[in-house]
């Protein structure tokens, strides 16, 4: 189902309102600070409905989890209390399983397989299940690139990451993952990684080359593995509240706008992804091992196929569509 069709759904679960024709200015929440790609096409995507709207419609972002973390935004977007948010998948995963498959370990080994998946049919027939599940409409998908491992003191084996701290999104699907190789799982917000990072609170963290760059997480976590382990992907919220109030004409202005700015943030980190590990190769005092692929973590992904396919079948359907790309 395309969004543009979405409001069927909207209304079969009782969000529908009369279509209002009046100027918006709609606030959007997000987790990333102001530095990054998401904030940066947000901005963009401000102008663009300004552009589109003839100056009826603008966007105000609140970056940093200013409104709180994510399960409260997505809380305030059910209520209507929130317009829009740029959410990770892992948050949704909470409300709709599906979603989990997103996240399955080493489901592709380069960010353009991610973003083909992202751009996918079985991908997108996920989001038609957010209304009913969150009070929500799923217009688009983006990325902010592909997980890797960082830790404070050098890996040498799998059996080195028994028993280590890492700080994960706090996903059901991710914490499957690094309970499988034995880690013990810290779920944090992103403000307190570094610092955590710092005084030894946790040991590792699961993060993208994106935030390592914008973060520095690599001041204390100076041994950086390049594993492609898990996609991280972003859904574009908005509450079904405010997209049930709005005209047909309205929110398909509204819909392509924000899907423009779902492709141009993909494209980015397709384009930007090798990039940025050079520039950390060319940073002071990191050791980087490249090309750690699922065989060092012995049978993982078997079994976490095995724990999540009982739960969603878009394990086995995203599965099947990156073995034909």
């Amino acid at each position: 189902m395309n969004w543009k069709t979405l409001l069927a759904a909207v209304a079969g679960v009782g969000f529908a309102l009369p279509a209002l024709a009046q100027d918006r200015e709609f606030r959007l929440g997000l987790i990333t600070p102001p530095v990054h790609v998401w904030n940066q096409e947000v901005a963009a995507l401000n102008d663009t409905l300004q552009e589109v709207s003839g100056g009826r419609f603008s966007v105000v972002a609140f970056p940093s989890g200013q409104l709180g973390n994510e399960a409260t935004m997505l809380q305030q977007l059910q209520t209507g209390a929130l317009d829009m948010a740029w959410l990770t998948t892992a948050e949704v995963t909470t409300r709709v399983p599906d979603m989990a498959a997103l996240h399955a370990p080493f489901l592709v080994d380069n960010i353009a397989d991610a973003a083909e998946v992202l751009r996918s049919e079985p991908a997108r027939e996920i989001l038609d299940g957010l209304p009913r599940a969150t009070g929500t409409v799923g217009i688009c998908y983006a990325m902010t690139g592909m997980r890797q491992l960082m830790t404070r003191q050098p890996v040498n084996s799998a059996a080195d990451l028994s028993g280590m701290r890492f700080r994960i999104t706090p996903a059901p699907a991710i914490r499957t993952f690094f309970e499988m190789f034995g880690a013990a799982p810290a779920p944090m917000p992103l403000t307190q990684v570094y610092d955590a990072l710092a005084n030894g609170q946790i040991d590792a963290i699961d993060m993208d080359f994106e935030s390592i760059i914008n973060f520095r997480y690599y001041e204390h976590a100076p041994n950086m593995m390049v594993t492609n382990h898990h996609m991280f992907g972003m859904v574009a919220l908005v509450s079904a509240r405010v997209w049930g109030a709005m005209s047909e004409e309205d929110r398909t202005l509204i819909g392509d706008a924000i899907q423009l700015h779902c492709d141009r943030t993909i494209d980015r980190f397709v384009d930007e992804e090798a990039g940025k590990l050079e520039r950390l190769r060319e940073a002071s005092g990191i050791n980087i091992t490249d090309n750690v692929g699922p065989e060092f973590f012995g049978d993982i992904v078997e079994r976490w196929d095995a724990e999540w396919a009982n739960q969603t079948p878009y394990v086995a359907r995203l599965r099947e569509l990156v073995a034909g790309l």
